[in-house]
């Protein structure tokens, strides 16, 4: 049972230093601890924009005003905390107008999430280590005289410099980095003929843990004039060595179902392509050739999650009627299965990736029920929506630990 426990209280009552401030960097909330370790009332502080209510002092050489805002700033854009192990930030003075008194910190930013997933709160924990930095106290626990103390001192600010522009080189490699992959992952799930399809609606979600980029993929090809073809893979893996591969893959059978428009041959092109391209093996696939004028899916599944077709009644068939062993994963060529099913004006069918569905120590047929259910009730949805609709009711829009491919076609 969760204990009933006053947050207000407890804060008030802890020996560490905290102040709440929200999205705006306005002050909500400062423990007396805080308010007796800044010597400022609790009126000059809750309701001011922090650095309204404590300035930088004037003139201070480290930009430390400017440092702190980048990090709280950093910290509203990624979601992630945010240390600084030492840092100079003096305060206004005690009883002195436009005095200040140096100041050392040790600071912890720790976001707090709204509903939307969005940052509401920052909650600050400060460690005021002005006395280590420059007191007497200082030299009585190092036993050292009072120039080695002060060498000592200086030299833990420096390495805290140091670590912090490290810190920030490792930041900005990281979102150099970050847009290299989002723009490799664009380029390679660039569709051109989704564009006629305004009965089509995609959607691409990265693992939560990745780089935006994974080894999850959506085709689709037009074969004038009156049949196209969708497909959705899913490479092993996470990263850009993963994407590599799922581009690979990709191209290589939206290049070959081109010229064999047969799924199941396709798929045979595919698996032998795989077989000598390094990380493709166990890739899954699946092909789904739509002939609109015979009204008739045609498909082939190597080793993937079975498609479904849900009817404007309610009830769905899936297309698992054509699976075989993943892809690359037999040492000798066998052809692959094939099988076909008719579909009315109005039937959506889906295609997608296991992510969607597969949840840590719950069986898979759980997942797939759990598609259908939620495919039913939004059944009337335009594609967008439904597609949107569909990450929503199965928990997955925020991302989850594992790549998404979604597509949605009204038929």
């Amino acid at each position: 049972m969760t204990a009933d426990i006053d947050f207000t209280a407890f804060f008030d009552a802890a020996p560490s230093p905290y102040l709440v401030l929200d999205a705006d960097l306005v002050i909500r909330y400062v423990n007396p601890a805080c308010l007796r370790t800044a010597g400022r009332t609790e009126d000059q502080l809750t309701g001011k924009h922090f650095f309204d209510a404590l300035p930088e002092k004037p003139g201070l050489r480290d930009d430390a005003e400017e440092d702190l805002k980048a990090s709280l700033h950093r910290l509203l854009a990624t979601g992630q905390p945010e240390t600084a192990v030492l840092r100079r930030y003096d305060v206004p003075a005690a009883g002195q107008r436009d005095g200040f008194e140096e100041r050392w910190w040790s600071v912890i930013h720790t976001p707090l999430r709204g509903p939307d997933g969005t940052v509401q709160w920052i909650i600050q924990q400060l460690t005021d280590v002005t006395a280590f930095v420059r007191s007497s106290a200082a030299r009585r626990v190092g036993e050292e005289p009072p120039e080695r103390t002060e060498h000592m001192a200086a030299e833990l600010f420096a390495r805290a410099r140091e670590l912090h522009r490290l810190n920030q080189e490792l930041r900005q490699a990281h979102a150099r980095e970050q847009q290299v992959a989002v723009t490799l992952q664009e380029a390679m799930l660039s569709v051109p003929d989704l564009d006629r399809h305004t009965n089509i609606a995609v959607r691409y979600l990265p693992a939560t843990a990745s780089l935006n980029v994974c080894g999850d993929w959506y085709d689709v090809v037009d074969l004038p004039p009156d049949r196209y073809a969708v497909a959705v893979g899913d490479v092993v893996g996470h990263g850009l060595h993963a994407a590599a591969v799922m581009g690979m893959l990709r191209s290589a059978l939206s290049a070959v179902i081109r010229a064999i428009p047969s799924p199941a041959q396709a798929l045979e092109v595919l698996g032998i392509y795989a077989r000598s391209v390094d990380g493709a093996m166990a890739a899954t696939a699946v092909k789904v050739l739509i002939d609109t004028r015979s009204l008739l899916i045609i498909y082939s599944n190597a080793g993937h999650p079975p498609p479904v077709l849900l009817h404007p009644d309610g009830s769905c068939d899936l297309l698992e009627n054509a699976t075989d062993p993943p892809l690359g994963t037999r040492e000798h060529h066998v052809p692959r299965p094939q099988a076909g099913l008719p579909y009315k004006p109005g039937d959506i069918l889906v295609l997608y990736t296991d992510g969607l569905i597969e949840r840590r120590g719950e069986d898979i047929d759980v997942g797939l029920e759990r598609l259908i259910t939620a495919l039913a009730q939004d059944r009337t949805l335009a594609p967008d929506p439904l597609a949107d609709a569909l990450l929503d009711r199965l928990d997955v829009a925020g991302g989850v630990s594992d790549d998404i491919a979604l597509v949605v076609i009204r038929l």
